[in-house]
């Protein structure tokens, strides 16, 4: 076929018309399926409580502790409060080595290899 009769063929403006009874006989089809619930080739996934409960537990945990500390805290006589909680010395070397911030960089490691470990071995 040469290109200018397949112009021809696809340039004609044929009309196409249905069936008498094609649309409606498709249209009441759709309804009906419409109307019908579908559940797809799988169940709806439910929520998995027994994994999290052990999370929401941690996490209630923590924040009574939290809650706990801080109503120690308040309760607790001046004298007691003022006193260091390390000696001088020991806390003048913590502030060199940047402690706080060797502790945050070792916990983030520590967490992401737990959770990228944990994820790409998977759950057993």
């Amino acid at each position: 076929m040469m290109e200018d009769e397949l112009d021809r063929m696809l340039s004609r403006q044929d009309e196409i018309v249905p069936s008498s009874g094609f649309v409606s006989s498709v249209m009441d089809a759709v309804r009906r399926e419409a109307a019908v619930p579908d559940p797809g080739p799988f169940p709806p996934l439910a929520f998995p409580w027994v994994r999290a409960l052990p999370m929401f537990l941690a996490l209630a945990a923590v924040i009574a502790m939290l809650i706990s500390g801080f109503v120690e805290l308040i309760h607790m006589p001046a004298s007691a409060v003022q006193r260091p909680l390390l000696a001088p010395a020991v806390e003048h070397a913590l502030a060199q080595v940047n402690a706080g911030w060797l502790a945050v960089a070792l916990l983030l490691a520590f967490l992401s290899t737990f959770f990228s470990v944990r994820f790409a071995v998977g759950q057993r």
